[in-house]
């Protein structure tokens, strides 16, 4: 088959989608990426996929441009007559689904979380219901990456009972991320936050909590991994990460192409989010073997067990966050250790990369059967 792919940004295929690309590519399906392009680009190619640029804003919802951005779609879907198209982030999924109605081709989903339209507001919120109930009408399938995610847009009628399907996240390489042994108890204990540097993403709490802690510890360290400034409605900027360093609260680690050292030197993995659908660096941690701190929200709270492979902390709320990491400091090493390894068997047991791409060529064989022509 011809398989579409599209995204609002090239790394995202690459940094979560890549197990997917190397089935489908050994299956013989054919892959264009559909997407604003960036660094990833090379290596998707290196994978043998063929990367269209798509001119977009991921930045809030405008009528005027959203309506061009589903123009273009529909324009490059008769242009390419993909077999079907895949789809993950909200604007391509909304506007790419309504696009695929009109050029006739077959569409999957991927609500891969709801990011800022669910949590800025009410107004934003009922737009983007209204846009998805509409999007998503008689799609055979739509992918969900948590039980909350799905169970929401089941009660709120977005999609049917019939369209949802429940995958675990993008799936993990349980190879490549390995476990790994717990930094030696001597060494002073160490928080890591892996993350775009988000509000949304807990960053603040993250800070906070961090400058509670070190006035009790003060050789516990704090980490953050992750870009600056990203195109986001709620980024943090450059000069307010450089003054919480020169403070002496975090370090900056910036961005790395394999986070695998930095979560094997770390004791924990912290996550305050406000929201997602199924956070990978939580799971690429647990691999790891790490011990999580997460917030009890949707797709963290499906990633940790609850005070067997990591703690729960409320949202938003900084002093929640310093107590969970105060709960962590207080376990000997030994459960810090068994912490980890319960973490990882919840990834061996439900996350499994092989899972997501069974799931996907399952979906595959039922949307494309009988719809395909010769070429």
């Amino acid at each position: 088959m011809y398989i579409m792919m599209t995204v609002n940004a090239a790394w995202n295929v690459l940094n979560f989608r890549r197990p997917l690309v190397e089935a489908l590519a050994s299956d013989g399906h054919r892959i264009t990426v559909l997407a604003p392009p960036d660094e990833a680009v090379p290596e998707l190619e290196r994978l043998g996929c063929h990367v269209r640029p798509l001119e977009m804003s991921v930045k809030g919802l405008n009528p005027l441009e959203d309506l061009k951005l589903q123009r273009r779609f529909a324009r490059i879907f008769r242009e390419e007559r993909p077999d079907v198209v895949l789809s993950y982030t909200i604007k391509n999924n909304i506007f790419g689904a309504r696009a695929a109605k009109s050029a006739g081709v077959p569409f999957l989903p991927n609500v891969t979380g709801l990011g800022t339209a669910f949590l800025s507001g009410k107004l934003l919120q009922t737009v983007t219901e209204q846009l998805y109930r509409r999007s998503f009408a008689d799609l055979p399938v739509v992918f969900f990456q948590n039980e909350d995610d799905r169970d929401l847009f089941l009660g709120r009628r977005l999609v049917q009972a019939g369209q949802a399907r429940l995958l675990p996240g993008s799936g993990i390489d349980l190879q490549r991320f390995a476990p790994a042994p717990m930094p030696a108890p001597k060494e002073p204990p160490a928080f890591l936050m892996v993350a775009r540097l988000l509000r949304d993403k807990g960053v603040v709490e993250f800070v906070e909590a961090a400058r509670r802690i070190r006035a009790r510890h003060p050789q516990v360290r704090f980490q953050l991994l992750g870009a600056v400034g990203s195109e986001n409605r709620s980024a943090i900027d450059r000069r307010t990460v450089e003054a919480w360093v020169a403070e002496g609260i975090v370090e900056y680690l910036g961005t790395t192409a394999d986070v695998r050292p930095a979560i094997a030197a770390a004791s924990c993995v912290v996550l305050p989010s406000y929201r997602e659908g199924a956070p990978r660096t939580l799971i690429e941690a647990a691999a790891m073997a790490r011990p999580l701190i997460a917030t009890d929200v949707p797709g963290c709270r499906a990633v940790v067990d609850r005070d067997v492979s990591g703690f729960l902390c409320e949202v938003r709320s900084a002093e929640s966050l310093a107590g969970m990491m105060e709960r962590f400091l207080a376990l000997p090493p030994e459960a810090r250790r068994t912490m980890g390894a319960a973490a990882r068997a919840k990834m061996e047991r439900e996350y499994d990369q092989a899972l997501v791409v069974a799931a996907y060529r399952e979906a595959l064989v039922g949307i494309t059967c009988g719809r395909r022509e010769p070429r």
